[in-house]
């Protein structure tokens, strides 16, 4: 081509790049800011809508299911009333998971009830623990979903929707404000027991940028797998290879404009950096015997016959999940969701839900205390989350002998958090007298994630991201901030 013709066949952005002055090359700085190809690293992080009280976020989700009626809403009236028939007008129209509602009936509990704290608020006595932080809780006994099996729980409670491709709550925290870590991913996932249903769709980006995906952490072993280096590749070529992979990528961006080879881009860097940082972050030997024990790294594991938990050496994961969950905060991780299943009691409820409470009750109220003392509690949101409650019917399941358990209910469940500008305790919601359901404050999971996300400095109706012709939000077309919750 002749050298005038490829002059003027030059672009905008070449010509400015070409330009020798220097408004040239800001006018650059500025078109390659705006069409975000500068924005290699699309976790950096973002100022909020307006001033936060959390700065990170640590969500325990105990999938299947965990019984309120069992451990956070006790009904004298249920107990009173067990193997009797609810009235007919309350279950004409309801659908169950697989209870026979024809023939079901009432289930009491053994548990025994204490007040806790300064507040008095009531736990059983699975959790015992749990209420030595009570005052640092805002236990919520009003939750309800439309949502009454498993799968589309899950994903209601962590992407905000029942469909498949949403992005998870923490991929939108990560989008609307980016990390503060420079060597860990700004969302990260641990999982503990069988593996939840939902799978991955409960900590993926959806249809933002990749990444804001949730990077699933090891406790064990390798933190990434095929994150070290194989046999013969030193940290120099490792470092060679990855700084010539991302120049190829962005002259392919170049090219294309195609944001996700930014996201790319940030994902080799970022995978390089973690090659240190992840595997002193999983290294607890520099951690005191008296922080091991108070979490319970190594104390005993009771026998149980039951798989539904996970089986033999969860005690042990899910305690080290809690550890490393403070160790991320402590270096700039802005979301952590600590996964363990399950607790989808529907028979068995007796044995497997305090054995579940054992592991659990001490590593979570250690979580709290340890946060409180290093002054990170202020700023660090914690929450025990699952898809839905338990029925205060016992379950009669066509072909299962006896009633050992509870069905899903979504109408009427508790959830609870603490810190990062959650005002503790107390209790917030009423349940009916034998917990069917909501009569005071119903708190929706879209009004939960609004309030989130309002703790972070998020307004809920401004983060949204357009995808297939319309703004897509976290709450979707509902959710509001539920102000009883912040301090």
């Amino acid at each position: 081509m002749h050298p005038v013709a490829e002059q003027l066949h030059q672009s905008r952005r070449d010509f400015l790049a070409t330009s020798a002055n220097g408004v040239g090359l800001l006018a650059l700085a500025s078109l390659l800011q705006s069409d975000g190809a500068l924005r290699a690293n699309e976790g950096a992080a973002k100022k909020p809508h307006f001033a936060p009280t959390a700065k990170n976020c640590i969500c325990i989700y105990l999938e299947g299911a965990p019984s309120q009626l069992d451990l956070f809403d006790p009904k004298p009236k249920l107990n009173e009333l067990h193997g009797q028939k609810m009235p007919e007008a309350l279950t004409k129209n309801v659908r169950f998971a697989f209870l026979q509602k024809e023939t079901a009936v009432l289930l009491g509990n053994k548990r025994k009830w204490h007040k806790h704290g300064k507040s008095g608020m009531e736990l059983s006595d699975l959790l015992p623990r749990l209420g030595t932080v009570a005052d640092d809780v805002c236990m919520i006994r009003s939750m309800h979903t439309e949502a009454f099996n498993h799968h589309p729980g899950q994903l209601l409670m962590n992407t905000g929707s029942t469909m498949f491709g949403r992005p998870s709550m923490g991929s939108w925290t990560t989008y609307g404000l980016g990390s503060a870590s420079k060597n860990l991913p700004g969302y990260v996932v641990l999982n503990a027991g069988r593996g939840t249903s939902g799978g991955t769709s409960n900590w993926g980006n959806g249809f933002l940028p990749s990444t804001h995906a949730g990077v699933l952490f090891r406790n064990t072993g390798e933190p990434v797998l095929n994150l070290n280096n194989p046999a013969g590749l030193s940290d120099a070529m490792q470092a060679a290879t990855v700084e010539a992979v991302r120049d190829l990528n962005g002259t392919r961006h170049a090219v294309i404009g195609d944001p996700e080879i930014n996201s790319r881009i940030g994902a080799y860097e970022l995978a390089h950096k973690m090659q240190t940082a992840a595997p002193e972050l999983i290294d607890l030997t520099k951690e005191d015997k008296k922080t091991l024990d108070e979490y319970g790294i190594d104390r005993p594991e009771p026998e149980i016959k039951a798989a539904r938990g996970g089986g033999k050496g969860e005690f042990r994961a899910f305690a080290t999940n809690c550890l490393l969950a403070r160790r991320m905060v402590e270096r700039g991780v802005r979301f952590v969701s600590l996964f363990h299943a399950s607790w989808d009691h529907h028979s068995n409820l007796d044995v497997e839900l305090p054995h579940n409470c054992l592991m659990a009750d001490q590593p979570v109220t250690a979580l709290i205390t340890d946060l409180k003392r290093r002054g990170l509690l202020d700023s660090t949101l914690v929450l025990w989350l699952s898809e839905f409650g338990r029925t205060p019917l016992g379950e009669n399941r066509a072909g299962r002998a006896g009633v050992t358990g509870r069905d899903h209910h979504p109408f009427a469940f508790t959830i609870w958090a603490a810190g990062g500008g959650i005002k503790g305790g107390q209790t917030i919601g009423k349940t009916d007298e034998i917990g069917w359901n909501v009569v005071e404050d119903p708190i929706h999971v879209n009004d939960l994630h609004a309030t989130v996300l309002h703790l972070f400095g998020l307004d809920h109706l401004k983060l949204t991201y357009k995808f297939q012709g319309r703004d897509f939000r976290l709450t979707d077309v509902g959710g509001k901030v539920v102000k009883k919750l912040l301090k």
